[in-house]
């Protein structure tokens, strides 16, 4: 793939998922009804969508910045562990197929969106190595 394509599909990508995120995110802090149906059906207590709902506007944020890699890293591992916790939960309490599949399909889209990002580094950590080098 070249490096320009790379760029686009890692910047398409990043976006797409951080909107995804930051729409769930404001669901969650503002307590949307339906948010506060899910988690009566899974037992957990009402405030827990305030609490995911920062996080996910802050791994939002975590992922659409360059500056700091840790912290992409931990956003990106942030939304690994709430899929998967998602997933379980709703299997746990013998949901449908749709609920416990869908964290699935965001946790897949995630993988390829951090692929990408890594790819991306790549094409990045190349362009800087050819363009300083020096040749005796």
């Amino acid at each position: 793939m070249k490096p320009k394509t790379i760029k686009i599909t890692y910047w398409i990508l990043t976006s797409l998922f951080a909107l995804f995120a930051i729409f769930d995110g404001i669901g969650g802090v503002t307590r949307q009804q339906a948010g506060i149906d899910a988690l009566n059906m899974l037992g957990y207590p009402a405030y827990y969508l305030t609490i995911a709902g920062v996080a996910k506007i802050l791994g939002a944020i975590g992922i659409l910045q360059t500056k700091y890699t840790t912290i992409k890293e931990w956003a990106f591992a942030g939304f690994a562990f709430q899929s998967l916790g998602a997933s379980a939960s709703w299997s746990y309490v013998g949901a449908e197929p749709f609920p416990v599949i869908f964290p699935l399909f965001v946790l897949a889209f995630m993988f390829v969106t951090y692929f990408f990002w890594k790819k991306y580094e790549q094409v990045k950590a190349n362009a800087y190595f050819h363009t300083n080098s020096y040749t005796k």
